[in-house]
């Protein structure tokens, strides 16, 4: 829903604070929720909450606050939508490349947070956090290195209202 009172990076951030801590189910069940963010953005064959779901989260965040989207499941997707920022502000898309930097689709995708030192702390969906002593793929706040050799900073984007 579109807003006159906050920019699109906010009304983003604050849309994907209500589903803070959703996680996927273990094994073979599936957290609904997770399925309805494919579902919604014209992804209905996934039907696994263990499909990679970050760029899926931050597409349906977009749909929901009127945003522009990628429309895509591949977070370097986002590369292509709206416009580059060298100075990100809380809640700008954020787009990670993941494996190699060249040559591969795969990447890791969230809105900015911060940057502190070497780290870019990162919200989005599919993030692995540590509960008690299990691990799970959810939505929280998670610090990623700016840059690795497994992992790295492709760039920041600021999206519009559509």
């Amino acid at each position: 829903m579109k807003s006159i009172l906050l920019t699109p990076r906010l009304a983003m951030y604050l849309k994907l604070m209500e589903y803070y801590g959703l996680k996927e189910v273990p094994g073979e069940k599936n957290n609904p929720q997770i399925l309805q963010f494919f579902a919604e953005i014209g992804h209905k064959w996934v039907q696994s909450d263990e499909t990679d779901w970050c760029a899926a989260t931050i597409n349906w965040i977009a749909l929901q606050c009127d945003c522009q989207r990628s429309g895509k499941l591949d977070a370097r997707s986002w590369m292509s939508v709206g416009r580059e920022t060298k100075y990100p502000q809380l809640g700008d898309i954020v787009v990670f490349w993941t494996g190699s930097l060249t040559g591969s689709w795969h990447g890791h995708t969230g809105l900015f947070v911060k940057k502190d030192g070497n780290y870019i702390y990162t919200f989005g969906g599919n993030q692995s956090a540590i509960i008690g002593n299990k691990s799970y793929n959810m939505i929280c706040i998670k610090p990623y290195p700016e840059v690795s050799k497994t992992f790295g900073l492709l760039g920041y984007r600021s999206v519009d209202y559509i």
